[in-house]
């Protein structure tokens, strides 16, 4: 697979000394397999230090912009921000998932729509800019596209427990998941999902796994309730 790696470049806002990293943090590990000729790396040390940097880059950041919030409220919003789905959505923003080099089975497989391999290219990108340029860098490309717009990424993460919180406050009742569609192939289906409550259907959501539509689901019923009733 070739990259145009100027391109991906241009979409993170950063240009690397060394190309061949960023390379590496977007080579899975079935593309390498694939091309052992070749000597083909792929991203998992560099992910490692990725995942330590955006850790200590979102502690930072949470520490002093929310003052007032006790250990406990910081960790849990820390932990809403750098989730598995929530890296994933950040990636998918700038489509990061297009350029990830996998080897032809995992393609098969779904593996460019899969999160946990979206994420992790994320946290390897990460890792590769603070190994080609250091931490300044690195926590620019981390405010620029994983730390903003937290209140609605914190909504999105915690939306089922939330919307349960809200409909029983609101409804006395909690909210139902009822699957309406499953679309393609076996190793790429799209599911859809719509929520309720008390028969009345809120919203409805897709993802490409049962609990990730239903995760939309009640992202966006929680939008709803919060326009109707706040």
């Amino acid at each position: 697979m070739n990259v145009d790696i100027k391109e991906l470049e241009d979409k993170i806002g950063y240009s690397f000394k060394d190309k061949n990293l960023l390379l590496t943090a977007i080579t899975h590990s079935s593309y390498a397999y694939e091309h052992q000729k070749e000597g083909t790396s792929f991203y998992e040390r560099i992910e490692f230090l990725g995942d330590a940097v955006l850790e200590l880059v979102s502690s930072d950041f949470l520490f002093f912009e929310y003052p007032d919030l006790p250990e406990g409220k910081l960790t849990r919003l820390r932990a809403s921000l750098v989730c598995e789905p929530t890296l994933a959505l950040c990636a998918k923003d700038f489509s990061l998932n297009d350029y990830i080099r996998l080897g032809n089975g995992e393609e098969k497989n779904g593996g460019r729509n899969r999160d946990s391999i979206i994420s992790d290219v994320l946290e390897s990108v990460i890792g590769a800019i603070y190994l080609d340029s250091g931490i300044d860098e690195a926590r620019k490309f981390i405010l620029k596209f994983i730390l903003n717009d937290i209140e609605h990424k914190q909504l999105f993460t915690d939306s089922k427990t939330l919307l349960q919180e809200i409909c029983q406050e609101l409804f006395g009742d909690v909210p139902e998941y009822e699957l309406i569609s499953e679309e393609g192939p076996d190793h790429d289906k799209t599911f859809e999902y719509k929520a309720s409550i008390n028969g009345e259907v809120l919203s409805r959501g897709k993802g490409k796994s049962k609990k990730a539509a239903e995760q939309m689901a009640a992202y966006y019923a929680l939008i709803e309730v919060k326009k109707k009733y706040n």
